[in-house]
């Protein structure tokens, strides 16, 4: 027996809804949670057409020859920045005037097998044994209106198809769980001059994979509490009359406690490196995480709030450099340093859900264009006073010392007496004949690079 897919009414309603105005196909992606028994898709989004898809429809009428794998792998890559923990790229859906044919199962299962490659190039966590490794490929005929569920599993390159049951619930996420947590991070990342070919992009991924182990390996609070990995999310909570457990409150706070050292029966030995720079990473992250409410467990949980923290840090990062590289900033020979406002997170209710989507604004985007952002990749229409900012931005004061260590950490003693909410800073430091740092500060997150002459 195969899988099945408990999904939101409305997926059903879009994928009807979608017109193919002559075009041979529509595809795009589907999104939800995955669990034990069963998986929950709550959203459809189709991929943005390129121009030149476009210009000439009636190139093919039937066949899927036209199907850009690396524009729909590259819109997957968007998409999964803005889910937030528990959620996922679950898999693949095409819409064609055609039933289902040979032709349409080989483009589906290249498509659900490349969006799953290339989306787990940028993670810094891998899935778990237990978890479930099958994703979802659906063929919709916009004629019949007939549905074909398909499942591979995208640990066997080889895997065939496997039926699975597809079934339409109203209301599927309207009482999901939400967890919600503060990390504040502190990480050094040394570039050393061995790896002085890799991208900065490439050697900071190196230095977030060895946080990224602290992070797995904290402890977890849940509203103050250490539970059992094992025990239902809701225990504890008040039961209903017919004996089903109300969540009267939606949300819960999560607190991560890290070890600072190693156990005793580890020996820890210190490494000298020659280096070119470094990378230091600091301040506060809000992260975010749902849970279906179908006795989730506590591990669920947990591991949800995990990848969030994991996902956001790193999609900061990935979109600063991205930033950096296609608006190059011209040296100042007259200035030590700079100061650039950096993206910090925006989230977004899922209409008749309580679960949020979310996205990143630089400081001088609008929110309409942040708005457009959401239309474009989501294909989801919201309102400019839907958008819900989970940190603001703060000012910040830097030294003018020449070291950028000391530069970072004498901030705090001229800052104002309050809490920070979100620090979000790039500066650029310069040495003689040469620049000496990048320190950024991605919403909360402040990264500094400095470079040393010989």
């Amino acid at each position: 027996m195969g899988r099945t897919y408990i999904v939101e009414e409305t997926v059903g309603q879009y994928l009807s809804n979608i017109n193919l105005q002559g075009k041979a196909f529509v595809s795009g992606l589907l999104i939800g949670q995955c669990s034990s028994q069963k998986d929950y898709v709550i959203l459809a989004t189709r991929t943005p057409h390129k121009e030149e898809q476009d210009e000439s429809p009636k190139r093919s009428k039937a066949k899927l020859d036209n199907l850009d794998e690396e524009w729909a792998t590259e819109h997957a890559n968007q998409v999964s920045r803005m889910l937030p923990g528990g959620l996922l790229v679950l898999g693949v859906f095409i819409i064609t005037t055609l039933e289902m044919g040979n032709e349409f199962q080989n483009t589906l299962r290249r498509l659900v097998f490349a969006v799953e490659k290339s989306m787990s190039k940028k993670r810094l966590w891998n899935f778990t044994e237990e978890e479930v490794s099958e994703r979802v490929t659906l063929h919709f005929c916009s004629s019949t209106k007939k549905i074909f569920c398909r499942t591979y599993d995208i640990h066997d390159p080889k895997s065939s198809a496997k039926p699975a049951d597809w079934k339409y619930q109203n209301g599927l996420s309207a009482s999901w769980l939400s967890l919600e947590c503060t990390v504040y991070i502190n990480i050094h990342v040394p570039l050393s001059t061995t790896s002085v070919s890799y991208t900065l992009e490439k050697n900071t991924k190196n230095g977030l994979t060895r946080w990224a182990k602290q992070i797995e390996n904290g402890v977890y609070l849940i509203n103050g509490q250490v539970k059992d990995e094992d025990c239902d999310l809701l225990e504890g909570q008040k039961k209903s009359s017919r004996g089903n457990t109300q969540a009267t409150n939606h949300s819960f706070d999560v607190r991560v406690l890290t070890q600072l050292l190693l156990n005793s029966d580890h020996r820890c030995t210190a490494t000298v490196q020659i280096c070119s720079g470094s990378v230091n990473l600091k301040g506060a992250v809000k992260c975010r995480a749902y849970i279906h409410s179908n006795k989730p467990k506590v591990k669920d949980a947990v591991q949800a709030m995990k990848r969030d923290i994991l996902n956001t840090v790193a999609d900061r990062c990935e979109i600063l450099f991205e930033d950096l590289l296609m608006n190059e900033i011209p040296e100042k020979k007259d200035s030590e340093k700079e100061f650039h406002i950096l993206p910090h997170r925006v989230f977004v209710p899922i209409p008749g859900s309580t679960v949020m989507l979310c996205d990143y604004k630089f400081g001088d985007e609008s929110a309409e264009e942040v708005r457009d952002h959401f239309i474009e990749m989501l294909d989801l229409r919201i309102q400019i006073e839907d958008l819900k900012i989970a940190e603001e931005m703060n000012t910040a004061c830097v030294s003018s010392s020449m070291n950028t260590e000391a530069s970072l950490d004498n901030t705090d003693d001229e800052q104002p007496k309050q809490p920070i909410k979100t620090t979000i800073v790039l500066k650029i430091q310069q040495n003689i004949g040469m620049i000496a740092a990048f320190a950024v500060a991605a919403l909360a997150a402040g990264i500094s690079f400095h470079y040393f002459s010989d």
